[in-house]
């Protein structure tokens, strides 16, 4: 289907008449209920196998709407991170539920994964849980031949640190340090981990060994946010607790780029409890002096601020408290780690949407971070989003 160079569906041939194959053929009642897992990853799979989705979408002459849904969003990554076919590590192999999602990213062939740990303990804990895991590769950090390279590399890296041989195998025993150094070597794209560990325990081997990209100082992370009707992007909700200006107005140009890696065309809005310059409190100057920062870093940058939420999203209310706005945004940055939190649980919760994330921005290299409450769906969909984040 969707190109000619495709061969034609199969010609059945049966020994019954018109009639008898019929009548046998109405008797078939094939089931795909929503509880059939395995047969609709089947469908999904066979389907994307069979056609072409490019040929099919260029042969729509129907303009193509800008607006995301969270179908369409989540569609579109996890159907980017197949196309892609990363490795992703995930340090924490002997956690159920991540085992339970290599289980379903394999399936889908969303990503290859590596898992860390002790083999015989990781293959218990899957047998235990009737998890399969063809495919996945197992790596003991404690007896891995890529040790004494990874010791090397970490010296050289830390050396201004005062980073001795001995430090080195020390941090390499925390397979999260192990996971980060598999990136940081290219023996992996990317990292996912933080079901069972804090946040701190996934961003510092990152701070200290991937580092940031150029003209960014700062590690910061954006949750999207898909309500019934639409995607938005919150920021900064998980890593900076009291942001300066600069750092704000790094936080919204790092998330505009990061929205737009997903197909989102970006309009920032720069979160205060007060709209426009009127305020006159050192957290509205804060908001203020950021979205002047910000147009200097990306001056082609749709983005205004000072703005109460309200107004953020609506036009109308924008225009009543008189902001000139070209439409609602979709990036909504938060001007602390305390609103910010606060902001995504309390939608998160009150509305049942889907909050993916935290994502994390600003590294060189793809490293991300796992609510310690995480489902196994936010963990493919965390492995799948940092798949398509691999430059």
């Amino acid at each position: 289907l969707g190109s000619e160079h495709r061969p034609l569906p199969p010609v059945m041939g049966v020994k019954t008449a018109l009639h008898g194959t019929v009548k046998n053929l109405r008797r078939v009642t094939p089931q795909l209920s929503e509880q059939s897992a395995r047969k609709i990853d089947r469908t999904i799979e066979n389907f994307r196998k069979s056609v072409d989705p490019d040929v099919i979408l260029q042969s729509i002459s129907e303009p193509k709407s800008l607006v995301v849904t969270p179908a369409m969003f989540q569609h579109q990554f996890v159907q980017r991170a197949a196309q892609k076919q990363r490795r992703i590590v995930l340090p924490e192999g002997t956690e159920p539920r991540i085992l339970l999602a290599a289980q379903e990213l394999l399936r889908k062939q969303v990503a290859d994964i590596v898992l860390l740990g002790n083999d015989p303990e990781i293959r218990s804990v899957a047998g235990a849980n009737d998890i399969e895991l063809n495919g996945a590769e197992i790596i003991d950090p404690d007896s891995s031949s890529l040790t004494q390279k990874y010791v090397e590399e970490f010296v050289r890296l830390r050396k201004k640190k005062g980073a001795t041989v001995d430090m080195a195998k020390d941090a390499l025993q925390d397979f999260n340090y192990f996971g980060t150094m598999m990136v940081q070597c290219g023996d992996a794209d990317g990292m996912v981990s933080g079901s069972i560990n804090t946040t701190a325990a996934t961003v510092r081997p990152a701070l200290q060994l991937i580092k940031t990209k150029d003209n960014i100082s700062i590690v910061s992370s954006v949750f999207f946010m898909c309500l019934p009707d639409k995607v938005l992007v919150y920021g900064d909700c998980a890593i900076n607790p009291k942001p300066t200006s600069n750092e704000l107005a790094q936080i919204a140009v790092t998330s505009a780029h990061t929205a737009a890696q997903f197909g989102i065309t970006p309009t920032v809005a720069m979160l205060s409890f007060s709209s426009g310059d009127r305020g006159k409190s050192p957290e509205v100057r804060l908001v203020s002096e950021a979205v002047k920062l910000a147009h200097k870093l990306d001056p082609k940058l749709k983005i205004y601020g000072p703005i109460q939420y309200d107004a953020a999203v609506d036009e109308n209310i924008a225009k009543g408290k008189g902001m000139g706005v070209e439409g609602p945004a979709n990036i909504l940055i938060f001007p602390d780690l305390n609103t910010g939190n606060i902001g995504y649980k309390a939608v998160q919760q009150s509305t049942g949407a889907l909050a993916v994330g935290p994502v994390l921005q600003g590294l060189r290299k793809p490293i991300n971070d796992l609510s310690r409450g995480a489902q196994v769906a936010d963990i493919v969909n965390t492995v799948a989003i940092t798949s398509c984040m691999v430059e």
